[in-house]
């Protein structure tokens, strides 16, 4: 049975029709008191065990009862079980379970200089800067990417490093626009993309998603011994990025991207510098110690 069918049905047998506010209040108390009975048999199994024979049984009845609950407010809303169970199907999956293979890179046809580089391998050392201690993130040749840092806090909160969740992205996700702009590999022969996906907006974008994730990251130990990052942050970062190519990064791929950078990022604080070697055709990101 189709659960729109099974939603047809439902409602031939609804007792308080209609979609005014106590037909609405009917079915959402039904609701809640059907995972109240689910709570309560589970609640008989712990403290009974085998002795509550019924409790398989007891479980289909009010899974029965909820799942009528469910279709009777998908009838009274005007939506469809069907789309309602198709949507979360795709949203958890989204979330859940990385993509079966690497998705084309965003560049890929682009002139080589314009594509974010394939390989690479940037350092993290200190120069001195007007007499201040500065940190540069250096490409294999030993010249400076982008300008020196320092944490621009009170606190040595290890801010400087922060270049290394924009290595994450492009290694990732296939996506920086800050890095682009470092690397002087914007999409200049389209100038729509040039303008759109590589300009000012979408750095902006980033460099804000990076001081969400930071700001996070500081409140659970830089994510140090965590597996999971939290789905309203994703969610967050998933609506940023609307506008732009990367909407089609899944919430997955953004979490990899997050634990990887912090993995990476405590090293190279760890190490007070080092070096970030990344792949993006293999989605890999690596830390190779100072020497």
């Amino acid at each position: 049975m189709h659960f729109d069918e099974y939603q047809k049905h439902a409602l031939e047998t609804d007792q308080k029709p209609g979609r005014e506010s106590d037909a609405m209040v009917v079915a959402l108390l039904g609701l809640a008191g059907e995972v109240g009975s689910l709570l309560s048999e589970y609640k008989k199994l712990l403290r009974d065990g085998p002795a509550h024979e019924g409790f398989r049984a007891q479980v289909c009845e009010e899974l029965g009862d909820l799942l009528w609950y469910v279709a009777n407010v998908a009838s009274k809303c005007g939506l469809s079980l069907n789309t309602i169970a198709r949507d979360n199907l795709a949203k958890t999956r989204a979330r859940w379970l990385p993509p079966d293979a690497p998705a084309p890179l965003f560049d890929d046809g682009f002139p080589e200089g314009e594509q974010l580089p394939r390989e690479f391998e940037y350092t993290f050392g200190y120069r001195d800067v007007g007499g201040k201690q500065m940190v540069v993130m250096l490409n294999a040749q030993g010249q400076a990417v982008g300008d020196p840092l320092t944490d621009n806090a009170y606190a040595d909160d290890g801010y400087r490093f922060h270049d290394v969740l924009h290595l994450a992205h492009a290694a990732v996700l296939g996506w920086s626009p800050v890095l682009r702009k470092l690397l002087a590999r914007k999409r200049k022969s389209a100038p729509r993309i040039d303008d759109v996906e590589d300009g000012g907006r979408a750095q902006v974008i980033e460099e804000a998603i990076a001081a969400a994730v930071y700001e996070y990251a500081t409140r659970h130990a830089l994510l140090q011994r965590v597996e999971r990052v939290d789905w309203e942050l994703l969610r967050s970062v998933k609506r940023l990025t609307t506008p732009f190519e990367v909407a089609v990064r899944t919430e997955a791929e953004w979490e990899r991207a997050f634990l990887l950078a912090f993995d990476l990022w405590r090293r190279v604080r760890d190490h007070d510098g080092g070096s970030v070697r990344g792949d993006l055709r293999s989605r890999t990101l690596e830390f190779v110690p100072p020497r």
